[in-house]
């Protein structure tokens, strides 16, 4: 066991630095939800400032939107044209899809500022495209009603998880030519 785990040093290596930012990260987003939920900022922060970003979006696209919480649920009404839509839980927020975005791009680290720099652009750029999603998804559904769980389901995660799997190959080929190129 011991000789195959030498033999496999790289791989046991990302592994456990994949594990260990993906444990650690994700038990500080779960301190922060259990300590950081407010009436003000229902049902917490983030997933707060992501139903009124994508709000404005869909407003942006010619739609009524009002966002409100949800009086029985852990989320927020996106209502459009007085039609309740679609409720935004903290699922929504693409925080876990950024944990897990950040945690392979330390496993698979360079030198401390470009990891850096590439890891906040990234989570930038899923934020972004998050808010977008949003938006869009609740205008389908409210369009295009019968294809609700279609959309919701498949089409939208496609772009999200599309996103974050360019930029994880965008990351392994720049470390992969740097590290060829510095040899």
């Amino acid at each position: 066991m011991i000789e195959l785990i030498k033999k496999n040093k790289a791989v046991v290596k990302f592994l456990l630095l994949f594990g260990g930012t993906y444990m650690l990260l994700a038990l500080g987003y779960q301190a922060y939800l259990t300590h950081f939920s407010s009436e003000k900022y229902y049902p917490d922060y983030v997933t707060h400032l992501v139903s009124y970003q994508s709000k404005y979006v869909a407003e942006a696209l010619g739609y009524e939107v009002r966002v409100a919480p949800h009086p029985t649920d852990l989320s927020m009404k996106f209502i459009i044209n007085n039609e309740y839509v679609a409720r935004i839980v903290e699922g929504c927020n693409a925080i876990s899809v950024m944990i897990l975005f950040v945690a392979f791009i330390i496993a698979f680290h360079s030198n401390f500022k470009k990891t850096f720099l590439f890891g906040l652009t990234g989570a930038i750029l899923i934020y972004a495209l998050n808010i977008i999603r949003v938006a869009l998804l609740c205008i389908g559904i409210h369009e295009y009603p019968e294809y609700a769980s279609f959309l919701h389901d498949i089409v939208f995660p496609g772009f999200i998880y599309g996103l974050v799997f360019l930029l994880w190959m965008l990351w392994v080929r720049m470390n992969t030519k740097t590290k060829t190129t510095s040899s």
